[in-house]
């Protein structure tokens, strides 16, 4: 794809703005470096801001991913950022490849940055521009995440020359309205928040303590659990489940993935970036109601109760409940904040990032094993709940999505002079 003269823009502004000129011949366009993370001194004792992609995430760049020191800037080709200048992300996941942002800080900055050094006071119209142009600067690339933009391609774009005086009125009307478009999404965002904490406490309240707030309560001797209903009884996992280790054969069945967001689900369902390996012969079978572990993750909750049929990495592990707890009653266990908790301090590993729960250690977990009828009703309760949550939630992200579109299309209808400057100015 090439942005050109017969894209769409041109033909919106060509009477408005006919001139126009790449963007290369109207600033300084290079790139980074990442040091050797190799060189301790390099990053010990860091003075210098110095950012990754990433950072374009947060529009106006404030706050650096790193500082590295003078030795890097002395040995190294990262090269300094000025503030006010704008970036673009040139790979990344997710939305990060093609996103445009503005530095609010001098800094240095990585190889997959492109800094766009225009040098002049109204680099905010050449942000929105570009900010319009996200798709089609996207498109430039493969869509795939591994192949990213280059210099060339950046320097490519199209810019219409426009009167620096309406630059200002474009550039000042989209700083204000986008201002507040964000404040609103930023209010239906918090709420999405506060319904997955509403969530979150729920799950962990009815695992152990019940439904019933009058039940008489008893110690646990579980500093996790605290006190739950004095008829519960308090297992160790070892009798609770025991290890299914049953290999695919050819590996044609159905790839399953465990996240901590989504618990067991098709891997097929989610965009996934980690390797896959064409060969899965061997992959363990995991059966619905089998409890699935990511065993690197498991400390951050990657676990839960599968609803299909199909195969895991062999490096997870899959459990088969021998009839005591309902697989309902322990996807909600998977999903309490204090059984996660507990989890992680039964992982076993020389750094916080890289703990793996291993059987042995699983089996050592003591869980709450409500009567069958309790726990069939929690989980009926839950579902309640979370039936009218979620479509609170459905609601609030549709108008998420709505006010993204609304803001996309007036991004666009301004750069291109589809709004009047008198109504800008108004």
């Amino acid at each position: 794809m090439s942005l050109n003269t017969t894209d769409h823009y041109w033909s919106l502004i060509q009477d408005r703005w006919p001139a126009r000129a790449h963007l290369k011949w109207l600033a300084k366009i290079y790139s980074g470096a990442t040091p050797s993370r190799e060189n301790a001194e390099y990053w010990a004792e860091g003075v210098h801001p110095w950012i990754g992609s990433g950072e374009v995430n947060q529009g106006l760049v404030t706050d650096p991913t790193a500082l590295i020191s003078d030795l890097a800037v002395q040995e190294t080709s990262t090269k300094l950022m000025r503030k006010g200048a704008l970036i673009i992300a040139l790979a990344g996941q997710g939305r990060t490849k093609g996103t445009v942002a503005q530095l609010g800080i001098d800094c240095f900055g990585n190889q997959s940055l492109s800094c766009i050094d225009a040098r002049n006071d109204d680099d905010r119209f050449l942000f929105w521009w570009l900010t319009s142009l996200y798709r089609q600067i996207r498109g430039l690339a493969s869509d795939d995440s591994r192949d990213g933009l280059n210099q060339e391609m950046v320097g490519s774009i199209p810019i219409p020359i426009v009167d620096i005086s309406i630059q200002r009125v474009i550039a000042n009307y989209l700083d204000r309205e986008t201002a507040r478009i964000d404040g609103l999404i930023a209010e239906k965002q918090r709420m999405l928040e506060l319904l997955e904490e509403k969530r979150a406490a729920l799950f962990s309240h009815v695992v152990t303590r019940g439904l019933d707030p009058e039940v008489p309560l008893k110690p646990s001797c579980q500093e996790w659990l605290g006190e739950i209903p004095a008829h519960w009884r308090v297992e160790r996992a070892k009798n609770l489940f025991t290890v299914r280790d049953e290999r695919s054969d050819d590996g044609s069945e159905e790839l399953l993935t465990v996240s901590h967001i989504t618990g067991v689900t098709s891997r097929s369902e989610k965009d996934v970036y980690m390797f896959e390996a064409d060969d899965k012969a061997g992959y363990k079978r995991c059966m619905p109601g089998d409890l699935a572990i990511n065993t690197l993750w498991a400390w951050m909750g990657a676990m839960g109760i599968s609803p299909l049929a199909g195969i895991v990495s062999p490096d997870y592990h899959v459990y088969t409940s021998k009839g005591e707890l309902l697989p309902e009653y322990v996807d909600l266990l998977c999903r309490s904040l204090p059984f996660v908790a507990e989890v992680s301090r039964w992982s076993k590993g020389v750094w916080s990032s890289r703990l793996r729960l291993y059987p042995e250690n699983f089996f050592e977990m003591r869980l709450p094993v409500p009567p069958h009828d309790e726990q069939a009703a929690i989980v009926r309760a839950v579902k309640v709940d979370q039936r009218k949550a979620n479509a609170l939630r459905e609601s609030l992200q549709l108008s998420i999505s709505l006010a993204n579109e609304r803001r996309a299309a007036l991004i666009t209808a301004a750069v291109t002079g589809q709004i009047p400057l008198e109504e800008m100015t108004g």
